[in-house]
């Protein structure tokens, strides 16, 4: 099992290509979307930001947006977007409390082992009534029947790294539930790729956007509940 930075640090080098297209920014963008409503013309951290895609987003929207990440390889290609961003652990985060109005965090929760202490954390430096957004990956969808028992990814340039070298949790709303710290309550639950088995579907010529049109409309069915991506909104008391 490799460290979460290393594993980053040799994801850093292709990380970006292609994810202005396709299943990745069908994913990115639904990770925005969800989060944008409560960004806008507020102080916004993002947990686990990487190089930056999504902050970039954020930052055209908020007040002030804010990334850490632990991959300083993650991190140059963000300081190279103009994003300011910060070196450092999701469990040890380094704000005073109540530094920020928004929290939110995306593909990064379920490579975090003490999940109860990066949800303490984001609670800290969440202003009371402010909102936090946490993004899981959801134990009762097809994507994780296809994540543990499929062969596994590759990534880096050279293809050389397996994705399951890194701590990987898969939880399911319960889970997330005992996760929680007495401050926070969770006010919304949305999915996130409720149909897909895989991502290849996205990549096609014409059936690309009418699939990921599909995926939208799911999104916004009770359905939403099996999706691969489980995305958690919760309100800091």
């Amino acid at each position: 099992m490799r460290d979460n930075k290393s594993y980053y640090d040799t994801f850093a080098e292709t990380y970006d290509r292609g994810r202005d297209r396709g299943y990745h920014g069908f994913l990115d963008r639904s990770e925005f979307e969800l989060v944008a409503p409560f960004a806008r013309d507020r102080e916004v951290l993002e947990v686990g930001c990487g190089t930056g895609l999504i902050l970039a987003r954020l930052e055209q929207v908020a007040r002030r947006a804010v990334g850490v990440d632990l991959s300083p390889g993650m991190l140059a290609r963000a300081r190279d977007r103009g994003l300011d961003v910060h070196e450092a652990s999701a469990t040890a985060l380094p704000f005073d409390d109540a530094s920020f109005d928004v929290c939110c965090s995306f593909k990064v929760l379920a490579h975090v082992e003490h999940i109860d202490r990066a949800l303490a954390e984001m609670a800290r430096v969440t202003r009371p009534g402010g909102v936090i957004v946490a993004e899981f990956y959801n134990r009762h969808s097809v994507r994780t029947l296809v994540k543990r028992y499929g062969p596994a990814g590759r990534v880096g340039a050279a293809g050389d790294t397996h994705e399951r070298e890194v701590f990987i949790r898969y939880d399911s709303l319960d889970d997330v539930r005992r996760y929680l710290p007495e401050s926070l309550s969770i006010e919304r639950v949305d999915g996130i790729r409720v149909l897909s088995p895989a991502a290849l579907p996205f990549e096609l010529p014409v059936l690309g956007p009418l699939w990921a049109q599909a995926e939208r409309i799911a999104s916004k069915l009770p359905i939403r509940r099996f999706g691969g991506f489980l995305v958690v909104t919760l309100r800091r008391s």
